[in-house]
Parts: C-alpha cells; structure tokens; sequence
C-alpha cells in the first residue's frame, strides 16, 4: 500500500505537493479538524467551545426518551416553522439539513450547467459538483477579498458565494451579494457564520427570492459539530428539486430538536450576546497580532482570521510542534503557502499563541 492511500490526513498536513500530483481532489475536502490532535491549543477549527451550553444539553437530554420511536412529521413540522419564524418566511421555505454542508450536497439535483464559485471559499460545493460532473468555474478574489461581481461569467446558471465568507472573514453587504442575480441563475449563499457576526450582518436569509437559496449552520455557535445541524431557506420549488429522492427520515431526533431549540428567541438572544463576546475576542486578538507584524485580511468580521506571514507552512509545523493547531491556508483556491487561518479565541488561549509566535518568528 502506498504512503498516500495509507496516510492521506499526514498528506493534508504535511505534503501537498505529493498530493496534488496523487489525489488533487482531496485537497478540496482538507479540513481544519485534520490539523487538531488530542490536547492541542486548537485554533484550527471554527467551532465555539467543546460543546453544547448547558441549557442546550438539557433540552437534548429530555429529548433522548423519544429515540425509540421514528421522527415524527409533527417534531419536523414545529422545528420548520420555528426556523421559518426567526427568518420570517413561510415553513414551506424551509428545509431541515443534517449539517449545512448536506445543502450542498443537494445542489446537483438542480441540474446546473455551469457553476460559479467564489473564492477564497470553503470548497466543499466545489467537490460536490465536480464529482457529480458539473463544470465549475472558480471567481478567485484578490485581496482584500471584496466582492466584484463582473468577475462572475454571465453563463453561469448557478452562483455560490460564502457570506461571511470562511477563510478571509470578509462580510459582503447584501446588495453586492443580490447583484450576483440573473434571470435563469441560481444563487446559493453559504451563512453558515451569520449568526457569530455582531449585528444584521448582511444576511439575505430573510428576503422571499425565488432564485436565492440560504444555507445555515448551527454546528459553529453551538458546538453542535458532531449532531450535525443546519437548514436550508428558499422558494419551495427549489427546496423541492434539492430533496428530490432524499432518503426518509434523513435527520434524526435530537437534530431535529435541536434545530428547534437554537431558533427560539432565547437562542437568538444568547447568539447576539455570544457575537458580541466574538467581536469584542476578535478586536483584541488582532491587536495582538498586529503588534508581531503579521497581516490580517479585513475588515474582519467572523469568528475566525486569514493571516498572511512569509513562510506560513514552517510557522504552523513550527506551532504544531509545540502544541498548537491553526489551519493551513494554501488548500483554499486563490491562496498560497503564505496563508494560515486563525479561529477568534479567548486572551488565555491567544496569550499561548502569541508566546509561541514571538518564538516561532
């Protein structure tokens, strides 16, 4: 067996180059949790604390009597319309997915012949659609990473555009983000940071557009990454297409109750406190690194940071040997091996990372 089939997370971390030339797909599926080993300072993964609050875990732990029976049309009903009342839509707008990424998953199904995808981005639209055979199109941004929307090629019948956008942080306004529209043209915009964002945050998941589709996470906020949560908001017709020929009962449960659960007003409210504690988190940490002359794309505004440093490869091996994970950059398209990214954290686990960078460089 070969050392790429035997090691592909060793291959993410440490050789690129013999990837890419063996699997170059795989690199569109690196993910920062590859990065993160048992006891790591973990900078490398989006997600807020080690798992749900407690009032979450209660409200999941009650819902653990129901597990002998199927999940009920009725649980899935309420969970539809709790979303459909916190975007105020229709619960017919909404579709609930197991994890925002299984939206992606579904985009196939609307049959696009050619796909547009914004980048520096996640890349998982990207995989999904190259796999199903739809050619796609990559919009690479140059920094500072604002949207230009006469970059995207007219022909493309469906967009897809990350808002705010994971790596670079950058949080397009609405009105740059609905100019991507065109008669025949689906746009399909990623929020699955929208709700660590302080403030309205730009988002469009309110707005009854027949040709824009919204997919939410609930994995980040809620540290509900291993429950795997999301939904989906967008015309029913569309909605319909992507689900076409979905297996039954494709959420469990305790997603389903949880997907309920994080769209009530108390959630809501606790997500905007949490935003604020992010932004003010984020505030601090850029000064910190700012002052060891490292460059942070911005303005930035999710719960995470694009650093750029010379050498940004030895300097994450570099951390990395010391205890730290932070999340390589060069997998993302449009970046190099100049690039990490830095998930926003609290002073105590930022003082570890600036004692080890004013080592490390």
């Amino acid at each position: 067996m070969s050392d790429t089939a035997a090691e592909p997370d060793a291959l993410l971390r440490h050789k690129p180059d013999e990837l890419l030339r063996h699997r170059p797909d795989e690199l569109l599926r690196h993910h920062g949790d590859v990065e993160v080993e048992s006891g790591f300072v973990d900078f490398a993964v989006n997600v807020r604390g080690d798992g749900p609050p407690p009032w979450l875990r209660d409200r999941l732990a009650t819902a653990l009597s129901s597990l002998g029976s199927y999940p009920s049309a009725a649980a899935e009903y309420a969970a539809r319309e709790q979303v459909a009342a916190h975007h105020g839509r229709s619960p017919d707008e909404v579709l609930l997915l197991s994890g925002g990424a299984e939206g992606f998953s579904m985009l196939p199904r609307l049959e696009p012949s050619l796909a547009a995808t914004i980048h520096p981005s996640f890349t998982e639209p990207d995989w999904v659609l190259e796999q199903a055979g739809v050619p796609v199109h990559r919009v690479i941004l140059p920094p500072p990473f604002a949207l230009d929307p006469t970059l995207v090629p007219e022909a493309a019948d469906m967009v897809i555009i990350g808002n705010p956008t994971n790596p670079t942080s950058v949080l397009h306004p609405c009105e740059a983000v609905l100019s991507l529209r065109r008669p025949g043209r689906t746009v399909v915009v990623d929020e699955a940071f929208a709700d660590a964002v302080l403030g309205a945050g730009e988002s469009v998941a309110s707005q009854s557009l027949d040709d824009v589709v919204v997919l939410r996470s609930l994995t980040k906020t809620w540290a509900l990454a291993g429950l795997r949560c999301g939904y989906a908001v967008g015309h029913t017709d569309v909605l319909a297409r992507m689900q076409h020929g979905r297996a039954h009962w494709p959420l469990g449960s305790l997603q389903i109750e949880a997907i309920r659960a994080c769209t009530e007003p108390f959630a809501i409210d606790q997500a905007r406190a949490e935003s604020e504690r992010i932004d003010r988190e984020r505030t601090e940490m850029i000064g910190r690194l700012d002052a060891l002359g490292l460059e942070i794309a911005g303005p930035a505004r999710a719960p995470f940071l694009l650093v750029r440093v010379d050498g940004a490869d030895s300097v994450r091996e570099c951390l990395r040997a010391r205890g730290i994970a932070v999340r390589r950059g060069d997998t993302f398209p449009g970046l190099d091996r100049h690039y990490l990214r830095v998930a926003v954290r609290d002073s105590v686990q930022v003082d570890i990372l600036v004692d080890a960078l004013n080592t490390v460089l």
